[in-house]
């Protein structure tokens, strides 16, 4: 049977569960996973996917080939531009509801960065929770070296992650910034060989598959609301999400399993 547009567009980004850790894989390794418009429509939904899959505690995001993604694959955005079309609602349609379900999913997200990270794609990163790279990983802003302003979030997230003068920098500049200087400015949480990639990333998600996913969900709304909030909101929304984790059995059976000083087993509700 052949293969409609919309199989072909599936099959760019992959999508698996295995032990709680759902796994999405950019797959155009031909293109260095740069997305192009069917592709973003398939990511988003698949990012959406995950966020409600019960089945899914821990999420990994990673590239296929020696890429992690390239950003905009710009062969469609320069067609774009001689048909008159512009950006072609891209931002709005597309980049913006993918940050806005990766940081916003109330399970933790694991970026694994195998190789390039440019553009959108290194936004992607940025937007999720832990980032480990492949030695062989390099992360560049890009966006003002084509003449743009930067989309994907980065604009809230790189500054948070490095302070605003080093981000003001990076996207002024749009140097690559290679995987070891990555960890030293905190972009990434650890560098491992680029054969322990895809194990140390699963691992780590694993992990957290594996605990209070109820309470991780809570962390991260809790660091949303205090970036933007004074501390008297801040506080007041920590002792919502207090009243909401204290409600799980997960939060009264590690209670009882401290007090008896045992291991607990969370179960993520």
């Amino acid at each position: 049977m052949p293969k409609t547009s919309e199989t072909v567009e599936a099959e760019t980004v992959l999508y698996d569960v295995t032990e709680g850790v759902a796994t999405i894989t950019l797959n155009r390794p031909q293109g260095m996973n740069a997305l192009t418009a069917g592709m973003k429509a398939a990511l988003r939904e698949t990012v959406e996917r995950a966020a409600a899959d019960g089945e899914a505690r821990a999420v990994v995001l990673t590239g296929a080939g020696r890429a992690f993604c390239a950003g905009q694959d710009l062969r469609e955005h320069a067609d774009n531009l001689a048909a008159g079309k512009g950006l072609d609602g891209t931002v709005r349609e597309h980049y913006n509801p993918i940050v806005l379900a990766l940081a916003g999913m109330a399970k933790p997200v694991v970026a694994a960065v195998n190789g390039v990270a440019a553009g959108a794609g290194a936004s992607l990163a940025y937007a999720c929770d832990l980032v480990v790279a492949s030695e062989k990983a390099s992360f560049a802003t890009a966006f003002t070296r084509i003449g743009l302003a930067p989309d994907s979030g980065m604009s809230w997230t790189l500054q948070r992650l490095v302070g605003r003068a080093k981000a003001a920098e990076l996207l002024l500049l749009a140097e690559p910034v290679k995987a070891p200087e990555a960890l030293a400015l905190g972009l990434v949480s650890r560098v491992v060989p680029a054969d322990e990639l895809a194990p140390a990333s699963v691992e780590l998600a694993r992990r957290l598959a594996a605990g209070p996913t109820v309470a991780y969900g809570a962390v991260k709304a809790a660091l949303d609301h205090a970036a933007t909030h004074d501390l008297a909101s801040s506080l007041e929304r920590e002792a919502e999400l207090q009243d909401l984790c204290e409600k799980t059995a997960d939060h009264h059976n590690a209670t009882e399993a401290f007090l008896n000083k045992e291991q607990p087993t969370f179960q993520g509700r």
